[in-house]
């Protein structure tokens, strides 16, 4: 059997953004039960708004080529998605939207279809981004991706981190910790 292989990411390019800190934890866990996880900051591929005119002329931006490399490369992906407004962050939206587009050649949605992604999130508000969860659940259920049941949404984001980036609450750590567990039990059961 292969050991899975997980990107890791949050939808959010701030530099201290407890959705990073967050998937940091998850990702952290699945590397202690023997996947290979691979952090990405999406800050660090900065991608243009999505343009089918820019698309057009231009073809698929590197970077955008760079995240969809990425994708195609993992079996898993473990997501922390921030909630803006009520719904799914515009940096992890225009992500999707460009990796969504195929190359020439390509079949559709190659580097969402059959990937299995574990969501989680954290937000100063009473909710922890449960409602924008809902949004990217269903925008990765509809690209073929598998999303398992389970996730955490972290309530009052900006108190609940030590220094370290750790959870102070060992149960809410415990239960990010399960996801990035999880994730890789599921990955184990489907390559084997």
């Amino acid at each position: 059997m292969s050991t899975p292989k997980i990107l890791a990411f949050a939808g959010s390019t701030r530099k201290e953004s407890f959705n990073k800190k967050l998937v940091k934890i998850a990702a952290d866990a699945a590397r202690a039960v023997g996947a290979q996880v691979t952090y990405l900051d999406l800050r660090d591929i900065p991608m243009p708004l999505y343009d089918g005119d820019l698309e057009a002329e231009q073809g698929i931006p590197e970077n955008a080529k760079k995240f969809k490399t990425m994708l195609l490369e993992h079996d898993g992906i473990l997501i922390s998605a921030p909630e803006y407004n009520s719904s799914i962050s515009g940096v992890l939206k225009n992500a999707i939207d460009w990796a969504s587009r195929p190359a020439p050649g390509e079949t559709p949605l190659a580097c969402f279809a059959g990937k299995v992604a574990t969501l989680m999130s954290a937000s100063p508000g009473a909710l922890g981004g449960l409602r924008g969860l809902v949004t990217v659940r269903s925008l990765l259920s509809n690209i073929r991706v598998i999303v398992l049941p389970d996730q955490v949404a972290v309530p009052k984001a900006h108190e609940v981190f030590d220094p370290e980036g750790k959870l102070k609450d060992p149960k809410q750590q415990a239960s990010i910790e399960a996801l990035g567990r999880d994730l890789v039990t599921v990955l184990a059961k489907l390559k084997g």
